[in-house]
């Protein structure tokens, strides 16, 4: 079966996943791009960018992946289902290039976009949200996206095989945090800690055999 996979989910040290206030001009709240500097460093982001510890762990963003989950926060910002023009904070050319699953109240028609990417809409459990992108990867694995209470959702039903967190040397002090109500998941998880020269630690879970 297809392993479900989450890679380069940016947290700050007090485990924030995403600031405060996130708007149509704030995509991640009061927290900007602070989250994310490290990876717009990189190689893989920017030609000239940085080659080492970061760029290595951002790369692994995309292979075998065949379709992609993530949650309304991600995809839009808050009232987005009351503008039915409104496409996703992700431009005419999504990063993604795979199916790519939202998570849901307000399902709407599937969007197609440049590069590969198509949003569909679906308001499920995440088992049911799972099962329905693995159909469509054909045989490929599945990225879950986030944000912090999607992915929140997805550790507690213990459906994420692999995750991967870039531990970003900030305090954000308010937003959505990643870790409540999961005490004790390390349990279930190899972990590996590995520093870089940023101030980012990524820290990686893999559930054991696989």
């Amino acid at each position: 079966m297809s392993l479900a996979r989450v890679h380069n989910f940016a947290i700050s040290l007090d485990g924030f996943g995403t600031g405060e206030g996130q708007s149509a001009d704030a995509h991640f709240g009061h927290a900007g791009d602070r989250l994310h500097q490290w990876m717009f460093a990189t190689r893989w982001w920017q030609p000239g960018g940085s080659g080492g510890v970061d760029d290595a762990f951002v790369r692994q963003h995309d292979p075998g992946i065949g379709a992609e989950i993530m949650g309304a926060g991600k995809w839009g910002h808050p009232g987005w289902h009351e503008d039915p023009e409104w496409k996703g904070a992700w431009g005419p050319n999504p990063p993604f290039h795979t199916p790519v699953f939202v998570l849901t109240h307000h399902p709407r028609p599937s969007i197609e976009m440049e590069g590969g990417t198509t949003f569909h809409f679906i308001d499920a459990s995440p088992a049911e949200a799972l099962e329905t992108a693995r159909e469509a990867a054909g045989g490929k694995d599945v990225r879950i996206g986030g944000g912090p209470t999607v992915l929140r959702d997805f550790l507690a039903a213990g459906l994420v095989d692999h995750l991967h967190t870039a531990v970003v040397p900030i305090l954000l002090g308010r937003g959505v945090r990643l870790w409540d109500g999961l005490e004790g998941l390390e349990k279930h998880y190899e972990v590996e800690a590995t520093p870089s020269p940023s101030g980012v630690t990524h820290v990686t879970f893999t559930r054991a055999g696989v």
